[in-house]
């Protein structure tokens, strides 16, 4: 009595376009829990790249020796977010230092412009398969819902075929379509709630990177204002080294 029952039973009995639902969900579900996973390791690895970038940004370690030492990783891709702001800012910074009349205030703006662009490529990064985590949650209970609706319809229009209509009768039908559904919320509720989870994880970073910028830039506008000479010795050689 059980056997025919089983969901393996159920599913293998399916319609077609049933049984297109379901696998349409099952992929759903795969991409979305494999999105879930690079997301989690991508997040924690942004967050412990940018403790240590902090930690060397602000222990009094010369910018331009920092910025050096930042070679490496930024050929290997192996960078945080926030030492790529500093890069961008840092490279500009020195460059517009370096051409001569320029004045502080267009120094600044330069620099700030080349940090706002690394900042909006960083958020692309931060945002990316997010997107898809929100499809996947807002629809999968929505296409199952299809499929159980189709399934049950055909369950009815079968009893036309029967004489006495049982509860044996369209148990089967009714439960095959039903599945469908439960697999469009299998398939849901994991990418709704990561989705939250990582929209608040990028809030998180994205507030940091705004809160280093600003700091940033506060340094280099003392640098920018001040006298040419002593103050400029680190910024010449990193564009010595660019």
């Amino acid at each position: 009595m059980n056997e025919p029952l089983s969901v393996v039973h159920l599913i293998s009995n399916a319609g077609p376009l049933v049984k297109g639902v379901m696998l349409l969900l099952f992929l759903a579900s795969v991409l979305s829990w494999a999105v879930i996973v690079q997301r989690v390791l991508f997040y924690a690895r942004e967050k412990r790249s940018m403790d240590q970038f902090e930690d060397q940004f602000w222990s009094g370690m010369d910018l331009g020796q920092l910025f050096r030492q930042g070679h490496e990783r930024a050929e290997s891709g192996k960078m945080s977010g926030m030492e790529s702001i500093f890069r961008a800012g840092f490279r500009e910074f020195s460059r517009l230092r370096q051409q001569a009349g320029v004045d502080p205030d267009a120094v600044m703006e330069g620099t700030q412009r080349a940090m706002r662009v690394a900042t909006l490529l960083e958020e692309q990064k931060l945002n990316r398969y997010l997107s898809f985590l929100a499809t996947v949650g807002s629809t999968s209970p929505y296409v199952g819902l299809f499929g159980t609706v189709w399934g049950i319809m055909n369950s009815f229009r079968g009893l036309a075929n029967v004489q006495q209509a049982t509860l044996a009768t369209v148990a089967p039908g009714i439960s095959e379509a039903l599945i469908a559904t439960a697999m469009g919320l299998f398939a849901a509720i994991p990418a709704v709630i990561a989705y939250n989870r990582f929209l608040a994880d990028v809030d998180v970073l994205i507030g940091r990177l705004d809160v280093f910028t600003d700091e940033f830039s506060s340094i280099l506008h003392r640098q920018a204002h001040a006298r040419r000479g002593g103050h400029a010795s680190h910024d010449d050689e990193a564009e010595d080294e660019e």
